[in-house]
């Protein structure tokens, strides 16, 4: 009996039933040991090898273990015809999460998980004093609600998530996603970044000012040019790039997730200099796979 479009015959007359199925099983089995891209390959080479390379039984594997439960956190019902098509969905598009406050998505090329926490999740200082920051929507962002500062001089932004919910053995990187309206202030002095991961499961500690810190720009200043005293110099620290959505993002660090489970700690500070700042709009620190 020959599969379809692929030329050869792959059972025999004595038993073409469960050798067909055999056949079925092993080739699917082996697909979900490739990756999502391979599998897609597969599917070009013969209409045969199609089949199982669309099958659930394939794609089920490249979808993560807990995607039911992540799938019964979503903001709205999610439809999917196969769990190809499912897949495909996570990686096309962000899946909001607990009350819209954080979405999920899937890295296309390996399946690895991918969230971010929005403004919301986020703990900022003096989130909730209508003078320093107001909480508002805009059409551009994911979430419901962004923080917009409109004056303080101690900004502080900090963000914890639970390591187990992310792909294990895998190295991740955390951005502050953001955006600085046309008329802003203070933003464009060099700040502090932390990002720990906690593997023992118990509270991160308080950090000092300098402790494991990495000096960040929002907004960097002209090169050559010291906002200070006019001395020429060099800009030294991370600065931020655009993203493909239109938001600014700058690193906040990098942390290698095993099985053992704990927290990542995510700190963003501009204390030091206490300039007064407004115009950052923050929508949120995404949390993704650098592999």
């Amino acid at each position: 009996m020959p599969i379809d479009g692929c030329g050869g015959s792959w059972v025999t007359k004595e038993n073409p039933t469960n050798l067909v199925l055999l056949t079925e099983g092993c080739v699917s089995y082996i697909l979900s040991l490739t990756s999502p891209r391979d599998a897609c390959r597969a599917s070009s080479i013969c209409r045969g090898f199609k089949v199982f390379a669309n099958s659930d039984a394939v794609w089920e594997r490249f979808l993560p273990d807990d995607y039911m439960d992540i799938l019964s956190r979503s903001v709205s019902p999610v439809v999917y015809a196969s769990k190809k098509d499912l897949y495909f969905q996570l990686c096309d598009s962000h899946l909001l999460l607990d009350d819209g406050n954080m979405s999920f998505s899937l890295n296309k090329q390996n399946g690895k998980k991918c969230f971010m926490l929005g403004a919301k999740a986020l703990s900022i200082a003096w989130q909730d004093t209508l003078v320093f920051w107001r909480w508002r929507s805009l059409p551009e962002s994911r979430f419901p609600k962004v923080a917009e500062l409109l004056a303080v001089c101690w900004l502080e932004i900090k963000g914890k998530f639970k390591t187990l919910m992310l792909s294990s053995e895998t190295t991740y990187a955390a951005f502050l996603v953001y955006n600085i309206r046309a008329v802003s202030h203070g933003l464009e002095f060099p700040a502090k970044t932390l990002d720990r991961h906690d593997v023992g499961g118990m509270e991160v500690e308080d950090a000092g000012e300098d402790l494991d810190m990495t000096v960040v720009y929002l907004k960097p200043p002209k090169t050559g040019q010291n906002l200070q005293n006019s001395v020429q110099t060099e800009v030294i620290g991370a600065v931020p790039w655009r993203r493909a959505d239109g938001w600014m993002e700058v690193e906040l660090g990098k942390f290698y997730n095993d099985k053992t489970g704990g927290e990542v700690d995510m700190r963003f500070m501009e204390t030091r200099e206490l300039h007064w700042k407004s115009g950052l709009i923050i929508e949120g620190i995404d949390i993704r796979p650098t592999d």
